[in-house]
């Protein structure tokens, strides 16, 4: 309603003035909303300001996804390797007295850059008697990326024939 009153004034004050009053009123409207602090746009400093801002929490973000991803290939492994071991050992027992041996190789295209080292060894032990000659003490490495990562699993197994 105020806006709708001083245009109403200004019309009937206009109506009496020439151009160049008309002019000189534009003019100093104009001058009172600066004034006031009607501005238009941003400041280089505000700008710049919020650019800074933006590539913080960018930077943050990178950061946590890069971690993110290191972890989900380590949780990955340790959730993987000891099933794969448990394979291999699986494969072990299934096998005669015999026929076990050191073994080492990879788990080939459903479980890429995975490898395996099996060492089987007899166990001495003078307590056990000679149920230690068929005792046998079984490590299972498995590694991932050329030993980035890698699972141990040793076992005893008793092989009878």
């Amino acid at each position: 309603m105020k806006a709708r009153n001083r245009s109403q004034r200004a019309g009937n004050h206009m109506k009496n003035s020439s151009p160049r009053d008309i002019r000189r009123c534009i003019m100093a409207e104009q001058t009172l909303s600066q004034i006031k602090g009607f501005k238009q746009g941003f400041t280089l400093i505000e700008i710049m300001a919020a650019i800074s801002i933006i590539a913080i929490v960018l930077v943050s973000v990178y950061k946590l996804h890069a971690q993110t991803v290191a972890m989900d290939s380590e949780v990955r492994f340790y959730a993987t390797a000891p099933m794969l071991a448990q394979k291999k050992l699986a494969e072990i027992e299934s096998k005669s007295r015999n026929d076990i041996s050191d073994d080492s190789g990879d788990f080939g295209d459903q479980f890429p850059n995975y490898s395996f080292n099996i060492v089987i060894d007899d166990v001495e032990s003078k307590a056990l008697g000679n149920v230690a000659e068929d005792l046998k003490r079984i490590d299972i490495a498995v590694s991932f990326n050329h030993d980035e990562y890698t699972y141990d699993l040793r076992d005893y197994r008793l092989f009878r024939d």
